[in-house]
């Protein structure tokens, strides 16, 4: 049986995977709390309608894990690119004005499916009048940083280069395009091993944890992308990097089992008395996203 919290946080992750387009994630997620005790019915048509629906649209993301299934799904993945740059092709043709409201879509609208999807179809549309308005847009409004970071990834798609300041509070951050990561992989190694710590720690405490904070890294990290406090974390220091792991693990921790063992999870991570002060900023900080991130949906 999920408490009400741990639910809670599963449909957030769920929403999240859907919304960034990891199907394979989502239907593994769906499987899991199909075989959970306890919960409401609506619940479980809810999940199997989706899942189902999943199943039959994306077959290839369901099998991940197999090697074969993976050489197949990167001829999909290849597929479904030019399927989608020829039916954005075919959109502006039908009508003029659909650049634009895409656009208008992407800076109107906050992060959502929607917004995601606009951003996909004006990375196969031509045209330097797209660069300068997501950039100008970007460095002008009060945009959420994950979709500050989706935006960049699209300039780069799109071939846009040069240094674009983003505003974060009282900070700007200063970006160049053409570096912006588009896969987990061209992150600095340094982040990865943010969440190495955590998947020892959690394989021996807890390893349903690794999951979530797998996912919860992810994100905070595209928040935080270019801003100071992420450039100290690319510092390297293992200390530095012990600090964030166990912030991450409390904070995970904390969502699931909605007790705080802060002591417990210091001791884990070697985060001594002299550290507790760093440890509990990366704390605020991971927090104050989870919260901001809610306040969205």
């Amino acid at each position: 049986m999920l408490f009400p919290k741990t639910l809670d946080y599963y449909q957030i992750q769920l929403t999240v995977m859907l919304e960034s387009e990891r199907y394979g994630e989502a239907m593994e997620l769906l499987r899991f709390l199909l075989q959970c005790q306890g919960q409401e019915e609506r619940h479980y048509q809810e999940w199997q309608s989706l899942l189902e629906w999943l199943e039959s649209a994306f077959p290839y993301a369901a099998h991940d894990g197999d090697a074969e299934a993976e050489a197949q799904g990167g001829e999909q993945d290849l597929k479904e690119e030019d399927m989608a740059r020829i039916l954005a092709k075919s959109k502006l043709e039908e009508d003029s004005e659909y650049q634009g409201k895409l656009l208008q879509r992407v800076m109107n609208e906050p992060l959502s499916e929607s917004t995601i999807l606009a951003l996909e179809q004006l990375s196969y549309l031509e045209g330097g009048h797209i660069d300068e308005s997501l950039t100008g847009w970007l460095q002008q409004a009060a945009v959420h940083p994950l979709l500050q970071f989706r935006t960049l990834q699209t300039l780069r798609r799109r071939g846009a280069q040069g240094i674009i300041g983003l505003a974060r509070g009282a900070e700007t951050a200063y970006v160049e395009i053409e570096t912006v990561p588009l896969t987990n992989e061209e992150f600095p190694p340094q982040v990865s091993q943010v969440l190495e710590r955590v998947a020892e720690q959690a394989e021996v405490h807890e390893p349903a944890l690794y999951y979530f904070a797998q996912e919860l890294w992810g994100q905070f990290i595209m928040s935080i992308y270019g801003s100071d406090e992420y450039r100290k974390l690319l510092d390297g220091e293992d200390a530095r990097l012990d600090i964030w792991a166990g912030a991450l693990h409390q904070m995970v921790s904390e969502s699931l089992n909605g007790n705080r063992q802060e002591e417990e999870t210091r001791t884990m991570y070697g985060i001594t008395g002299s550290m507790r002060f760093q440890f509990e900023g990366a704390y605020r900080s991971l927090k104050g996203f989870v919260k901001s991130s809610l306040l969205d949906k």
